[in-house]
């Protein structure tokens, strides 16, 4: 069970940056072997992956994010991060992180919201 807490949210201005984190209690052999990503919901609208990182550090990015955000882990603390840059309104969401394979137990969430 990864039990994610995110943490790093904010209010922040369009063009600005975030950075956002996201602790597991998973063990340090278990999460350096799986994918992990961050996902997102905005109001009124399903939640998605936006970028991923598998066990060999190896990125995808969802195109509304490409070139602006960074996913990166830290395998001995077990935790992943989201740098974000160059903020957009519409990046307003909750930001959740998970596995990538068959996520569950959903933490709940940093707020992210991007004013113009």
């Amino acid at each position: 069970q990864v039990h994610p807490v995110e943490s790093g949210g904010g209010l922040v201005q369009a063009g600005g940056s975030l950075r956002l984190s996201c602790a597991t209690s998973l063990s340090g052999i278990i999460f350096s072997a799986i994918g992990m990503g961050w996902y997102r919901q905005a109001p009124g609208k399903q939640r998605e992956l936006v970028a991923s990182i598998v066990y060999s550090g190896t990125t995808n990015y969802a195109d509304s994010v490409k070139g602006r955000f960074t996913i990166s882990r830290d395998n001995a603390r077990k935790t992943v991060y989201l740098q974000m840059n160059g903020l957009k309104p519409d990046d307003t969401a909750v930001y959740y992180c998970n596995k990538l394979s068959q996520p569950t137990n959903w933490g709940q969430g940093t707020q992210v919201t991007v004013s113009s």
